[in-house]
């Protein structure tokens, strides 16, 4: 719960910052455009800096890395609060993403060194929970903390939840000492950080459109570039920075493959949902979030009762019929109406959040289940690349289809019909992810179910 009190606290300000956007632009007196400079530069940093963070955390101790990304974040947070233009806000936001890079997979590295494998499945319920609260909480929260007090708040919040989650890594987690002396492998930093960072500015213009579809398909042309450069470059090198060979571990493999797939869909979710509720029905962001919120809660209460479910029914079963109900989750979100009572979208987002939640779980402990502790910061760091590829192309792929769909009937802005056809077609990416997990052995992850 401290490593996942952290990664809440940086996936809470990625998704509330969205919410202020609108008021910072005016306060800057800068076009609403140019703001989603303050987006951009965010994802350009994770992307940049996560092939690097696995190497960090062997090299000089997880623990350690783990406390100064938090303090980096706390930093840069307090800059972002304090910046009067939006190039000071813009810089002190790329830093603020090189910080979010470093958490989630040196707080998973923590997580695989101080769990036993027995305990993993109930750690990463909880682990995984502030990447489902995150999204939920966030916007909700930005809008009443700019509404009420004003946009510099949503930075300033981070400051206690930072120092009280320091206090508690010192006090609580072992400080396990750097194993690796390994060279920094710059020319596999620079080619995969391009790679990546080409990709996800590409898949985020794309969704957003925030630049013309020629400069998209030349970021796109160059990450593939340069995901091409890398992979050959890895090849001939004993230890790469990203060891693609650890998806020869069958379930590390297919569960990586199949939660980008199942993510391509249910990350797409809250796109949608924010279109269909203000677009479509017409409510305010925070009206708007407060019915979101009933997702979150479905997410934190399977909590207590998943590790009960995987060890009755096993991974394997988990997944591939989860995969399925989780899909017919957000189709069903495609019957919601205008007209629909609260009750009733409150138990269909509830219900969502039950399914996602565990099958996020689910994923999260198998993924490692035959890791070993020496492999735990590459397989970490791999991990921590697919779910920031997959999230950023979920929403390009979600923007592609509502736009093919109202180019098709002919709809200047989308309608709550399109919106809910947009939701089946990626509702059917999650339950292909269950055709993937059906691949996996049939007591596969036992030594993390017992």
């Amino acid at each position: 719960m401290i490593i996942g009190c952290a990664l809440f606290m940086e996936l809470l300000d990625s998704t509330a910052v969205l919410t202020a956007l609108a008021q910072i632009a005016e306060d800057f007196g800068e076009s609403s455009v140019h703001m989603n400079l303050v987006v951009s530069l965010y994802l350009l940093a994770v992307a940049m800096f996560i092939p690097i963070s696995g190497w960090l955390a062997e090299r000089h101790g997880p623990r350690r890395v783990f406390v100064l990304a938090i303090l980096l974040f706390m930093a840069s947070s307090l800059a972002c609060a304090a910046s009067s233009s939006l190039l000071q806000l813009s810089l002190a936001r790329f830093c603020q993403g090189m910080a979010g890079a470093m958490m989630v997979p040196v707080g998973q590295v923590i997580l695989l060194r101080w769990t036993r494998k027995a305990d993993l499945l109930r750690a990463m319920a909880f682990l995984t929970m502030p990447a489902l609260l995150g999204p939920v909480v966030g916007p909700p929260l930005g809008g009443l903390l700019v509404t009420c007090l004003s946009w510099h708040w949503i930075f300033l919040i981070n400051l206690p939840i930072g120092l009280l989650g320091i206090l508690l890594i010192l006090r609580h987690i072992p400080d396990y000492p750097g194993r690796q002396r390994q060279p920094l492998d710059l020319a596999g930093f620079l080619s995969s950080s391009l790679a990546l960072a080409c990709l996800v500015l590409a898949f985020e213009s794309i969704g957003h459109g925030s630049l013309e579809w020629f400069w998209s398909c030349a970021l796109l042309a160059s990450g593939l570039l340069s995901g091409a450069l890398y992979l050959r470059h890895a090849r001939r090198r004993p230890s790469p920075l990203l060891d693609l060979s650890l998806l020869n571990i069958a379930t590390f493999g297919i569960v990586l493959k199949g939660g980008m797939l199942f993510r391509l869909g249910s990350a797409s979710l809250p796109f949608l949902l924010v279109l269909l509720f203000q677009v479509g029905f017409g409510l305010s962001a925070l009206e708007a979030g407060l019915l979101t919120f009933a997702g979150g809660v479905g997410a934190l209460l399977i909590k207590f009762i998943s590790v009960p479910l995987v060890r009755r029914f096993g991974f394997r079963r988990i997944l591939v019929c989860n995969a399925f109900l989780a899909g017919a989750s957000i189709a069903v979100c495609a019957l919601l109406r205008e007209d629909s009572s609260a009750l009733s979208i409150v138990l269909v987002l509830f219900a969502g959040g039950l399914s996602r939640s565990l099958q996020m779980s689910s994923m999260g402990a198998l993924t490692y289940a035959d890791i070993d502790t020496c492999q735990a910061s590459k397989a970490s760091t791999l991990s921590a690349m697919s779910v920031q590829l997959s999230m950023s192309l979920a929403v390009g792929i979600a923007a592609l289809l509502l736009g093919l769909i109202q180019r098709l009937r002919a709809h200047e802005t989308p309608s709550v019909g399109d919106i809910g056809l947009a939701m089946v077609l990626v509702s059917l990416l999650c339950m292909a992810s269950g055709l993937c997990f059906r691949r996996l052995a049939g007591d596969s992850g036992t030594a993390v179910s017992r």
